[in-house]
């Protein structure tokens, strides 16, 4: 396929005008200014597009799509304990996968080309990301409540088998990682075993990290240290770790992660909504920490269109810290792009470039919210929505266009998808 005549964000994020992409296979193979000789098939005209790598969801929960607007105004352990344990208790194999599918669904017709998830039933994920094309890092949430071995959880059990049948599956789409729900519904112990668990496997870990006041300070309480050097202490961050909120770091915890590589996944629509308080993302990137976006899930932002997590990212902590310029629109989309994609150590893709991964999306920048045009960038970050997206491609495979959904049926995955909803409540 040859995209002609378009506006591209390139490899360093700057804009570059009519160009030619061209996509063999599952790879970028030519950029350019002119028309290629070679034949690539299809010409797709770029006139009033423009293209920029898929986005990557750093921090999602899919099968909570089913409990969209279920559990609302209610603070995070009110939250959990009242409203989603008691509904994802009640929640089967089957369940799992529709509301997957759902996820996936308005993932893909918003431009996310990937996403982190967390959450449990991880073959049932996986089917769901094998038939729709997109990719998945999948992590097990670990939740211990009493003072059991790791390795008698059914985590670990349904861990190392996704790790025999499936890590790397779905043509390298679909990628094991290791969780810990987070400190305050685990122990020691269990942390200590996951975390040499992921080290003995060579697979990435995936974290809640101090998301609201009353889980930081609990944990100082508890252990006398804060939740990133507890973490920290019991190995954790031994393995490349996705660490999610970061809403109440200390100053001692923004060096713990930067002197560890750790990545942050900022959720802004979460943390608004649950009143967990306000990430100091400008004080990450001037430590030169790395930053990504998730939506969380579905229960707690309610919709998965990351174009409204990546505004929310790129106003919300100008006006915290009371400095109009703490986030660029570059790095808004350096975060919901290539940042994500090489937190899943994925480091050929997020990036428009010859021999990347062919994971692109195409907006349609017509519309009277885009203009006029003094620098696309700022358009692309404070106007557009995911709506604007009227192509998604992964691997080389348009997977949707112009309202057509090629790998689904989306009439079926939201119908059942409510059946299931039904189902869940009627064993409640």
């Amino acid at each position: 396929m040859l995209f002609c005549g378009i506006s591209i964000l390139d490899e360093n994020f700057n804009l570059a005008h009519d160009m030619y992409v061209g996509v063999q296979g599952d790879r970028i193979t030519y950029i350019g200014t002119e028309e290629p000789e070679q034949d690539f098939g299809r010409c797709y005209s770029g006139k009033g597009r423009f293209m920029m790598p898929g986005l990557y969801n750093s921090h999602a929960h899919s099968p909570m799509t089913l409990l969209r607007g279920y559990a609302e105004n209610l603070s995070l352990q009110d939250w959990l304990h009242k409203k989603v344990f008691p509904f994802e208790a009640r929640m089967l194999g089957e369940d799992i996968f529709k509301g997957s599918k759902l996820a996936i669904a308005e993932m893909l017709r918003f431009g996310t080309c990937s996403f982190s998830d967390m959450y449990y039933m991880g073959e049932d994920v996986f089917e769901a990301v094998a038939q729709t094309g997109i990719k998945c890092n999948f992590s097990r949430g670990v939740t211990v409540f009493d003072g059991g071995r790791y390795e008698s959880q059914p985590a670990f059990e349904e861990a190392e088998k996704l790790l025999k049948n499936h890590h790397g599956g779905a043509d390298g789409r679909f990628k094991l990682d290791l969780s810990i729900h987070a400190e305050y519904t685990s122990n020691p112990s269990v942390v200590a075993s996951l975390a040499r668990h992921a080290s003995d496997r060579g697979l990435n870990i995936h974290i809640h990290l101090s998301e609201t006041k009353d889980e930081h300070e609990g944990c100082k309480e508890r252990h006398g240290k804060t939740p990133a050097k507890y973490f920290y202490d019991l190995g954790i961050f031994n393995s490349p770790t996705t660490a999610a909120h970061c809403v109440w770091l200390e100053d001692e915890d923004f060096d713990i992660l930067f002197e560890n590589n750790i990545t942050v996944a900022a959720c802004p629509a979460s943390n608004l909504k649950l009143a967990s308080g306000f990430a100091r993302v400008e004080k990450m990137f001037d430590l030169g920490l790395k930053v990504a976006i998730g939506s969380d899930g579905a229960a707690s932002n309610n919709n998965l269109d990351l174009f409204t997590d990546a505004y929310l990212f790129a106003i919300l902590y100008k006006g915290v810290s009371g400095n109009p310029s703490a986030i660029t629109p570059k790095e808004v989309l350096k975060a919901a792009t290539r940042t994500g994609a090489l937190a899943q150590g994925r480091d050929d893709s997020g990036i428009i470039k010859v021999g990347a991964k062919a994971d692109l999306i195409v907006l349609d920048i017509k519309g009277p919210h885009m203009q006029p045009v003094h620098n696309m960038l700022n358009n692309i970050v404070y106007c557009a929505r995911g709506n604007d997206v009227c192509l998604n491609m992964i691997d080389g495979r348009v997977l949707y266009e112009d309202g057509d959904f090629k790998s689904l049926d989306i009439e079926k995955v939201s119908y059942e998808a409510a059946k299931s909803t039904e189902a869940i409540l009627a064993r409640l």
